[in-house]
């Protein structure tokens, strides 16, 4: 029927309406922490370029955690960064790396707290790449027994599930069959499947101080211009053991996240990446932008084009918002 008869309007006029038709709602349970650890004590170090994120030493990561968890958010991810590098990005595998440290303090002082390690080198490499140069490149199949010896380390510390995100090829196949052999078979594989070569991942090589030293990444991370390829991708990490599949970044790349949840039905989780969240805070410092109306509105529209999960460095000031709304 037309005007007159059908006026939507009529669904807008009051709040309680408005909620009850509400198509699309976040939950705090929505939501993944990510964190930064390093070596040493007592640290705490600003990251000028992402307001209010911090690189944290072990025992201070550990209280920043139980205010996360306060908040109502259970999940968080772990990046570390090591004491010293190298070439190969073996620290990352050592029994007593950085990231493993952290594991053990955070299940010792809070067991229910879900810890998801992030599992990649250029954290960990002299190069800031991914993976083992080889004749000026990324050679992907050495790379490969390096990621699945952090993934099975991490596992060991106590990781509840293991996050690969280098996009090298075949590395959900080895690291689940890594994990399994090991007798972690009830690890869950979340896999960075489509991870587009962007720009706005600036503000996180600050914080991980994982910036390449020559070159960039575009010959293992995605062309932003694909989306048929990051199907393709998906498809493949899902025939190799992922349990999850990811879609980083996630404000410009909303329709590779509606499209992956929609042809392939699987769990969906998007990284709402450093870039994303430097720009509204920059904004909203400005005065130019409403900042915690945009916060909520970019993190609705993540998940209104399908994720299940949303890693997002605003995941305890949304959750605020959420449980002021309670």
């Amino acid at each position: 029927m037309d005007f007159p008869v059908t006026r939507l309007r009529r669904l807008r006029y009051n709040s309680v309406l408005r909620q009850m038709v509400t198509e699309t709602k976040l939950s705090v349970d929505d939501f993944v922490m990510p964190l930064f650890v390093c070596s040493g004590t007592n640290v705490r170090n600003h990251i000028n370029s992402m307001p209010g994120n911090y690189q944290l030493s072990v025992e201070n990561l550990v209280e920043e955690c139980r205010k996360v968890y306060a908040a109502g958010v259970k999940a968080v991810l772990l990046f570390g960064i090591p004491a010293h590098k190298d070439e190969d990005g073996s620290v990352a595998c050592e029994h007593d790396g950085i990231v493993q440290q952290a594991i053990r303090a955070l299940k010792k002082d809070n067991k229910d707290l879900y810890i998801i390690a992030d599992v990649c080198n250029c954290e960990y490499t002299t190069h800031g790449h991914c993976g083992t140069i080889i004749d000026g490149d990324v050679d992907n199949d050495t790379t490969l027994i390096t990621l699945a010896k952090q993934a099975v380390s991490l596992a060991e510390a106590g990781a509840d599930m293991i996050a690969p995100s280098d996009m090298m090829d075949g590395r959900v196949a080895i690291i689940r069959e890594q994990l399994d052999l090991n007798k972690f078979e009830k690890i869950p594989i979340m896999s960075y499947a489509a991870k587009y070569a962007s720009g706005f991942y600036g503000p996180f090589r600050e914080a991980a101080e994982s910036a390449p030293k020559f070159g960039n990444r575009a010959t293992y991370q995605m062309n932003p211009a694909n989306t048929n390829e990051a199907m393709r991708e998906v498809e493949l990490d899902i025939a190799e053991g992922a349990d999850i599949v990811m879609v980083k970044p996630a404000l410009s790349y909303l329709d590779v996240i509606y499209r992956v949840k929609n042809e392939f039905k699987m769990p969906v989780a998007a990284y709402n990446v450093s870039g994303e969240f430097s720009m509204v805070k920059a904004a909203a410092k400005n005065d130019w932008i409403d900042g915690e109306r945009v916060m909520m509105e970019i993190l609705t529209s993540i998940k209104r084009a399908g994720a299940d999960i949303i890693i997002t460095y605003h995941a305890v000031e949304a959750a605020n918002v959420l449980n002021r709304m309670k």
